[in-house]
């Protein structure tokens, strides 16, 4: 038996379109189970359907939204995310994401179809990465940190209404930061001693943005969670600490 969570995240990738076992490896369970309860998944579709079809803005028609996803999506889109305006007035939500990461992309593909679930997410390949991307009218809605230039050549501010959600869901926030412009690794120190070098290493977190914005949007959430943080460059935060780097473990996870 698997936990329900587990059965519900792979019914909810299978409803997003992944393949059978690239949801297997992600949820950590066998091909045929991941069959199973696709297959057995099928006779509620036309329900989900007809639910795609409420009321689809949070902002204009009042419709309730997921704020741990949205959290989330909102840490994907202030690092490797835009918008771009298509015709008849309809955005497309991109979240550029690394091949070497297919978790990533079932991931942002979750929290799109989550904030909003009338609007299709699908992928573009592109050479070594894959955009994310779902179209709607009201994706402006959620983002209205949309403008012309990069993001570090103009202001990014948040809403009121986006101020309350991740100081609500700060480690929503924190993993969709660290997912986009953020690296766990290893790092490595060479101490000179008279019988020869010795080597120390420690993990680390680095969240690497342009914005100082961004960069003070990042450091604030960390406040929050209680992680140590400092700049190790001008566009590099670095959490290094062991304590923190274990606290800061507990909300980022892996990238897969």
């Amino acid at each position: 038996m698997y936990p329900r969570t587990t059965v519900e995240l792979a019914k909810a990738l299978s409803n997003l379109g992944i393949l059978d076992r690239e949801n297997a490896a992600i949820c950590g369970v066998s091909v045929a189970a991941i069959r199973h309860w696709r297959r057995g998944s099928r006779r509620s579709g036309g329900r989900r359907n007809r639910d795609r079809d409420a009321p689809r803005c949070p902002r204009c028609h009042d419709r309730a939204l997921d704020e741990s996803a949205y959290a989330y999506l909102l840490g994907l889109y202030l690092g490797d995310g835009h918008l771009t305006l298509g015709r008849k007035g309809v955005w497309a939500l991109s979240i550029t994401c690394c091949d070497g990461w297919p978790g990533l992309m079932a991931q942002a593909r979750l929290a799109m179809s989550t904030v909003m679930p009338s609007s299709k997410v699908f992928a573009v390949a592109r050479t070594g990465c894959t955009e994310i991307k779902s179209t709607s009218k009201h994706w402006l809605c959620l983002f209205p940190q949309h403008g012309p230039g990069r993001k570090h050549q103009r202001e990014i501010r948040l809403e009121p209404w986006q101020e309350q959600i991740v100081t609500e869901y700060p480690g929503d926030f924190a993993r969709g930061l660290f997912h986009s412009d953020g690296y766990r690794g290893i790092n490595r120190i060479r101490r000179p001693l008279k019988d020869g070098d010795k080597w120390y290493e420690y993990p680390r977190y680095l969240f690497v943005n342009q914005s100082a914005d961004i960069h003070r949007l990042c450091g604030q959430t960390l406040d929050r969670l209680g992680v140590a943080w400092r700049f190790s460059k001008p566009t590099t935060i670095s959490v290094a600490r062991r304590e923190a780097v274990a606290r800061l473990d507990v909300f980022v996870g892996p990238k897969y």
